[in-house]
């Protein structure tokens, strides 16, 4: 078995990414938005035909400032529409429950879980996942770039969901207190324990916002 070494002088792995790089790695890979075709329309104009006392399916949704149409079942979730319709992935599943914060999304700028949430019920309004946040020249948002450099991440999984709050948080709250930033954290759980490295990154967005 070959056994990596590492360099706590370089921080980086023998052949490996550097700390650093393996984080930034972590919080853009959920910035690449799937190009999978769009399911087409069943009716004349594009419309599923509806049965007396159904549920209209193929639906309109905004997401990341783009209308995508989807053929969404009546009780789906916004977090399996996101993931397994629209190939936006970086909207994580934990507990699938509404505990763990993993998946959440911004709707219309406030944070809410997807795992919670059914699809159906946020037509018209504006969906915003982790792939949303980067720029049109491909930078990332300073929060994602914030955790980068605090080294928030440990295993990665529950960042996205981080972010979002984090974000959520900056819009309504510009300059919030490491106590304030903490509360408003409170919903999205970290099973590596990294807590206090997620906050040190919320306060430098703040500061560099």
């Amino acid at each position: 078995m070959t056994v990596q070494t590492f360099d706590p002088g370089t921080a980086q792995r023998t052949g490996g990414l550097s700390r650093r790089e393996l984080i930034k790695s972590v919080i853009a890979s959920g910035a690449v938005v799937s190009a999978g075709a769009l399911l087409a329309g069943c009716g004349p104009n594009g419309e599923t035909p509806v049965k007396a006392g159904g549920v209209e399916r193929l639906i309109s949704l905004n997401v990341n400032g783009k209308v995508r149409r989807v053929d969404v079942l009546p009780q789906e979730t916004l977090a399996n529409t996101l993931r397994y319709r629209l190939g936006l992935t970086g909207t994580k599943l934990g507990c699938d429950r509404g505990e763990c914060g993993a998946c959440t999304i911004l709707l219309d700028d406030l944070p809410v879980y997807g795992c919670s949430t059914l699809t159906h019920n946020v037509r018209g309004k504006a969906v915003t996942t982790v792939e949303g946040l980067q720029a049109a020249d491909g930078s990332l948002h300073p929060v994602q770039q914030a955790f980068i450099e605090e080294l928030s991440p440990q295993c990665g999984y529950c960042t996205p969901g981080q972010i979002m709050s984090t974000v959520a948080l900056l819009k309504t709250n510009a300059n919030p207190s490491r106590e304030e930033a903490r509360q408003a954290l409170a919903g999205n759980l970290c099973r590596c324990g990294a807590y206090e490295h997620y906050l040190n990154g919320v306060m430098r967005a703040a500061q560099e916002a």
